[in-house]
């Protein structure tokens, strides 16, 4: 059973606009991947690049994007594993949305 999820990721900042949105767009092949989940919307001006309380790996900014996506439940657990195994993801957080 599908439900809507809220998938918060912040990511490292790369100097070049063309590899933030390749990094982007490889989370939404995550969440999609064997069509286990639909992205509906893809937020990145909402919080957008932001300055880190503390840093992290060296990072003292970051890029926060939402993306809302209806996934199975079951694949939640190997998108949560995707997200910790790559390498631009700093931090990220998966809540189920309010219906």
């Amino acid at each position: 059973m599908k439900r809507s999820y809220e998938i918060t990721v912040v990511f490292k900042l790369d100097a070049n606009e063309e590899a933030m949105k390749e990094s982007f767009e490889q989370i939404k092949g995550f969440i999609e991947a064997d069509g286990q989940g639909t992205v509906t919307k893809i937020d990145t001006t909402h919080w957008g690049r932001r300055r880190l309380a503390y840093e992290i790996e060296g990072q003292r900014e970051a890029y926060y994007v939402i993306y809302y996506a209806d996934v199975e439940s079951g694949a939640i657990d190997e998108l949560e594993r995707e997200l910790r195994l790559s390498p631009q993801v700093l931090r990220h957080l998966v809540v189920r949305a309010d219906e």
